[in-house]
């Protein structure tokens, strides 16, 4: 594997390759330039492309907990993707770190190899202020899809609920896993020429912290696994050319529950972090292909 960071672009991670195959596993950004953006930009006017961190929203929205940062405006797709990381390459592996604008926080990443095919990503999040803080995170990687790709995972799975339905599927309803509604089954992602976009949600949580997206004709695989202990939720977000001009699906687990940090906190799933806390978490990426 190797993998390629840009810290002035929030840490973005813009390569994801399996060496043996050549297969990338991110996409890129197509016609859209890389470069900085004002903090607080739209996320779709940036370059949509790669892997990057969702903290402390996804969904634009003002900062819902009573105190002295109450209504603060959190940005869409939160606040750190559009600033600058400080990074080191040390003997734990890359560190980078940025500091919070809307919130008083630092919050930190960790990338290093478990062995050749694994990438090992440590977090952590310290309140620096003075009030607890009501915040999430989402891992957000567009990983480039195929009409071959399968979404693949845990058992214990039975439904998902849709939270944007695009064309086929509808908001608020719940859809068997993998069926679907019997027309368009949930593990599959069409081309990019569909011009549409869906997410959903594994409403109960789950058992099993793992997901994997494997080609059926070739057997490449990238897979995701995380302790649900430190991320007891998990979503998945697929775009068919609608916004990004590529096939997409983002594996995204996440401890926040769900999209918008109001909606998280009125359902009382999010992480609290006192003054002086710091809050860690972790995710393992393995890429090869054949027998996982």
């Amino acid at each position: 594997m190797s993998v390629i960071v840009l810290p002035e672009l929030g840490g973005k991670i813009v390569s994801l390759l399996h060496k043996p195959t050549g297969k990338e596993w991110l996409i890129d950004s197509g016609p859209r330039p890389l470069v900085k953006v004002p903090y607080g930009s739209d996320y779709g006017r940036a370059d949509l492309s790669g892997w990057d961190e969702c903290f402390p929203t996804i969904v634009a929205c003002d900062y819902p907990a009573e105190g002295v940062y109450y209504g603060r405006p959190m940005p869409d797709h939160g606040e750190l993707w559009s600033v600058p990381w400080r990074m080191e390459a040390s003997a734990s592996g890359l560190i980078g770190e940025t500091d919070g604008v809307a919130l008083p926080y630092r919050f930190k990443r960790v990338l290093a190899f478990k062995d050749d095919s694994t990438l090992r990503m440590s977090y952590s999040v310290a309140n620096v202020g003075e009030e607890p803080l009501s915040v999430f995170w989402t891992a957000h990687p567009l990983f480039a899809a195929t009409e071959q790709t399968r979404i693949v995972l845990p058992e214990g799975i039975k439904q998902l609920l849709c939270v944007d339905g695009g064309k086929a599927f509808r908001q608020g309803e719940r859809y068997v896993w993998p069926q679907g509604d019997g027309i368009r089954a949930l593990d599959r992602i069409g081309p990019p020429c569909a011009f549409d976009s869906r997410k959903f949600y594994a409403e109960n949580g789950l058992t099993d912290g793992w997901a994997m997206l494997r080609e059926a004709d070739t057997g490449e695989f990238v897979s995701l696994s995380w302790s649900t202990a430190e991320l007891p939720h998990f979503g998945f977000w697929i775009d068919e050319g609608e916004y990004t001009g590529y096939s997409v699906c983002a594996l995204e687990p996440c401890n926040g529950y769900y999209d918008s940090l109001t909606e998280a906190f009125r359902r009382g799933e999010l992480l609290r972090i006192v003054p002086g806390e710091t809050v860690e978490w972790g995710l393992e990426v393995r890429v090869g292909n054949g027998e996982v």
